[in-house]
């Protein structure tokens, strides 16, 4: 009798692994790309306390994916088209956490069965199915991979521009505003450049997990630093070494990339959640970033 157990070799497998690592090149470029991305967005993600928008946005960014897969057209520009949707209404109704987290938990079931009557329409390769819920290794052709840098360029290039006004209004609200800030219209712009960073994380990890590049590198690095500065270069590092780690180690398997980006990172945050504990026990204790200087703080 043939045993039930499990075929580990299904996991971990690196037959052929330098054919295959030329093969998933544009997914390692354009993946490298948005974990950059997604490591500068997340501290804002966490102190302006968005973690549940996050899941909110990816699951209308998963219905328009579907949606173009069902009709033929690309499915980057229809994951961009439902993430920007969901932020914008998001950005602009829900002002107040209360009322965001309402509108986030309408929008989350709609977006889900939305896209999953999409995908039980497409007629089209199971794998296509699959891989916008929990990721793809070779799913990045030179028009996609292009597609992922431009949106990964303007994010990147508006966030620089905003950077320290957001950071502001993100730790002090209150405070920006007094001081002629327009946080409402910073809080929308963010709120659009969130939902271009998850559309483009969704083509490479899908749908269901994008939370692990977005919340859970800064909440690592705020086990380990209170500078805002260190809190930052440590989020980008530990979202690069998910994404590229997981992408490494999906190559030689044939499970989806989403569960060894997502265990990097959980495993990155239980070391920073450890090394967090330990120094608390020593007298320190991660402290909010102080605010930019509102005098150096433009309007």
């Amino acid at each position: 009798m043939v045993s039930a157990g499990a075929d580990f070799s299904r996991v971990i497998n690196f037959d052929d692994y330098g054919a295959l690592l030329e093969l998933a090149r544009n997914s390692l470029l354009a993946g490298i790309a948005v974990a950059l991305v997604a490591g500068l967005m997340s501290p804002f993600v966490m102190n302006r306390e968005l973690p549940f928008a996050v899941h909110g946005i990816s699951e209308l960014s998963f219905a328009g994916a579907a949606g173009a897969l069902l009709l033929g057209t690309s499915v980057v520009m229809g994951s961009v088209l439902g993430s920007l949707l969901a932020a914008l209404l998001i950005g602009v109704l829900g002002t107040r956490a209360r009322d965001r987290n309402s509108l986030v938990g309408v929008l989350m079931p709609f977006g889900l069965g939305l896209g999953v009557l999409f995908l039980a329409l497409y007629e089209g390769r199971a794998a296509n199915k699959f891989g916008l819920l929990t990721g793809q290794i070779i799913a990045v052709d030179d028009a996609k991979l292009g597609a992922l840098l431009t949106i990964c360029v303007i994010v990147a290039a508006v966030m620089a521009v905003i950077w320290r006004p957001l950071t502001f209004a993100s730790v002090d609200p209150d405070v920006a505003v007094a001081r002629g800030i327009n946080v409402r219209l910073l809080s929308i712009v963010f709120m659009l450049l969130l939902g271009l960073t998850i559309a483009a994380a969704i083509q490479i990890i899908g749908a269901l997990l994008v939370l692990a590049l977005l919340c859970t590198p800064a909440a690592a690095a705020m086990q380990v630093s209170a500078s805002a500065r260190t809190i930052t270069l440590l989020s980008v590092t530990f979202a690069t070494v998910s994404m590229a780690g997981g992408i490494l180690l999906a190559l030689g398997s044939e499970v989806p990339i989403s569960p060894y980006v997502t265990t990097l990172s959980f495993a990155i945050w239980a070391v920073c959640r450890v090394l967090g504990v330990r120094r608390t026990r020593r007298g320190w204790a991660p402290r909010p970033a102080a605010p930019v200087a509102p005098a150096a703080v433009g309007t």
